[in-house]
């Protein structure tokens, strides 16, 4: 972890038009539930803005566009060749990366869900999609960096992750949720509060979780020892 390369990677995120589109996305859907609760008599009618929007949709996007940002700029004006000619070790500035676009998602992303939860009912329930969102945020924003250290398209290739593997494994295809992010954390969650499905067990939701933090911080730690000084991918 390098304290100066954090520095530099929240001036990127707050710093860019992308930070008010991180910020809308969470407000959006604190809105639309707000909205949805006021209009309609069900007490239950809310909930469906957090499962079939704020989980699936916009917590990964907030990740997409926090991960991006703190890396993929710098990749696509060549300028992380600049502060590779640093003596600092490729893993620190992947990890130091790592940790803005993680706070990032959690206090955007994450934090969303939670206040758009007490906005639907609240309750054991809200508590429940928080801790989910915690453990899925954290997932999101490693795979979501190394896409950014492996692809100048990591938003392309990041929006098409989520529209059609996570709503497939969350929606159709339903054998293979084991393999999807956000139904890791929906089954963490799950932990906390019954209401929520339990698509996958307990300990491999909690191990993969584990798996593609490390292994996207790691990935992209190894990516950047592979640009050169001419910066050449």
């Amino acid at each position: 972890m390098n304290t100066t390369i954090i520095k530099l990677a929240l001036q990127a995120l707050l710093g860019r038009r992308r930070f008010w589109l991180l910020l809308a996305l969470p407000l959006a859907l604190i809105g639309l539930t707000a909205l949805i609760r006021a209009l309609s008599s069900d007490p239950d009618a809310a909930w469906p803005m957090i499962s079939f929007l704020g989980f699936p949709l916009v917590l990964p996007l907030v990740a997409i566009l926090a991960a991006s940002s703190v890396l993929g700029p710098e990749v696509d004006d060549g300028s992380i060749v600049y502060l590779l000619s640093k003596p600092v070790s490729r893993h620190a500035v992947a990890t130091s990366k790592w940790l803005v676009a993680w706070s990032a998602t959690l206090t955007v992303g994450s934090l969303g869900v939670f206040i758009a939860s007490l906005v639907a009912g609240g309750g054991e329930q809200a508590v429940g999609w928080f801790v989910g969102a915690l453990v899925a945020g954290t997932t999101y924003s490693a795979l979501f960096l190394a896409l950014s250290a492996f692809t100048r398209h990591a938003v392309v290739v990041g929006l098409i992750f989520v529209l059609v593997w996570e709503g497939l494994a969350g929606g159709l295809l339903s054998g293979v949720a084991w393999l999807s992010i956000a139904q890791w954390g929906i089954q963490v969650g799950h932990s906390v509060s019954s209401t929520l499905d339990s698509p996958v067990n307990l300990p491999w939701a909690l191990l993969a979780s584990l798996v593609v933090t490390v292994g996207g911080v790691w990935f992209a730690g190894d990516r950047l020892r592979s640009f050169t000084l001419t910066g050449d991918e």
